[in-house]
């Protein structure tokens, strides 16, 4: 009997302890976050037992970087940008992930090919395709609305506060289009003195009517406090504003600057196996596809694509409101995370500038 007891104790114990084993998980927070806690954390707790705790940043790459530099690195799976990644990848800062520990697709097709085109690198496996997109209160326009990403720039025809990401990246970009430039040419523009000067032209013009913004919450709420009439902001947090919260936001397709978010585990994570099994499972077929319930990303893989369904109120159609939508692509522009990891420091440096300027 004391052999028994003994013998239950232990086991109790083992079961204990699997049970507490936690992984933490860095994300953006707002709809985005509620979209993996749904997706990916739950089912994967409910899976294998592993606990998730969720924190958010306003991006979580500077962090990371922060935590393994100190050597206090007290997150395990982080997801990040493509730009960041490729970076923190180059300067050791990331776990290399074995693209073989990724399920296959349903039908079998190997995680390597089912991947869309730049989802997989050394350090990082892409979750979704999102897009900085322009949008609009619909209730400030009660006659012509606005239509191009030249719309935006155009405070005498549709006029009102603006708002844009406090960062060279998307906002460079979206000035030369803006400008009329065609997407595809815009990174040869920009590529050159010349370019970047006619992007930070474009901005002057309209300097006195933007507000910025830092994290991704923020221009949604610029825009339900009427504090401005259009912004820049990620697509997924204007669409759950729009449908979840009924509120008269208007995305603009065009001149939309699209990426990847990907998951990857920092060097030093605290639970290195349990942050791999994480990112194994949260990229799965199924769950990507789950996650489009809850918010407008399209799936990094190719087989998540059919899955795609309703949203969570049962009657909105996903397909059509992702940036992959063959409709949204008339003139959209794919993020160059190598130019971006080429002119990040001097162009963020000269953007802080001209911010600091009259």
């Amino acid at each position: 009997m004391k052999k028994a007891l003994i013998l239950s104790t232990a086991l109790s114990a083992v079961a204990f302890a699997a049970s507490a084993e936690q992984i933490t998980v860095m994300s953006w927070g707002g709809a985005y976050t509620t979209s993996q806690v749904e997706a990916f954390h739950k089912p994967f707790t409910a899976e294998t037992g592993i606990g998730v705790v969720s924190v958010d940043a306003d991006n979580p790459a500077t962090p990371l970087k922060a935590m393994v530099e100190a050597k206090n690195v007290s997150v395990d799976v982080v997801d990040v940008n493509t730009s960041d990644a490729v970076r923190l990848c180059d300067e050791g800062q990331l776990e290399e992930i074995d693209p073989a520990m990724l399920p296959a697709a349903p039908d079998g097709t190997p995680a390597t090919e089912d991947f869309l085109p730049g989802a997989l690198s050394d350090c990082a496996v892409g979750n979704i395709v999102y897009s900085m997109i322009v949008a609009y209160d619909e209730s400030k326009f009660p006659n012509e609305k606005p239509k191009t990403i030249g719309d935006f720039f155009d405070t005498e025809k549709f006029p009102g506060k603006r708002a844009m990401w406090k960062s060279a990246k998307t906002t460079l970009e979206m000035a030369l289009m803006g400008d009329g430039v065609p997407a595809a040419e815009v990174y040869d523009v920009m590529g050159t003195p010349e370019g970047v000067d006619r992007a930070f032209a474009k901005l002057d013009a309209i300097k006195g009517d933007l507000i910025w913004w830092e994290a991704g919450a923020q221009p949604v709420q610029l825009l339900a406090d009427g504090e401005v009439a259009m912004t820049t902001a990620y697509n997924g947090r204007i669409f759950a504003a729009a449908v979840s919260e009924n509120k008269p936001f208007v995305p603009i397709w065009d001149g939309q600057v699209y990426e990847y978010d990907l998951f990857v585990i920092p060097k030093g994570a605290p639970n290195l196996e349990a942050a791999k099994k994480f990112v194994a499972f949260a990229t799965g077929t199924q769950p990507l596809a789950d996650q489009a319930k809850w918010i407008s990303y399209g799936p990094a893989r190719k087989s998540s694509a059919p899955l795609v369904g309703l949203y969570q109120d049962g009657k909105t159609e996903m397909g059509p409101n992702m940036p992959t939508a063959e409709a949204n692509l008339t003139n959209a522009l794919p993020s160059s995370y190598e130019f971006w990891v080429d002119h990040d420091t001097e162009l963020e440096e000269r953007f802080n500038a001209w911010l600091a300027s009259n």
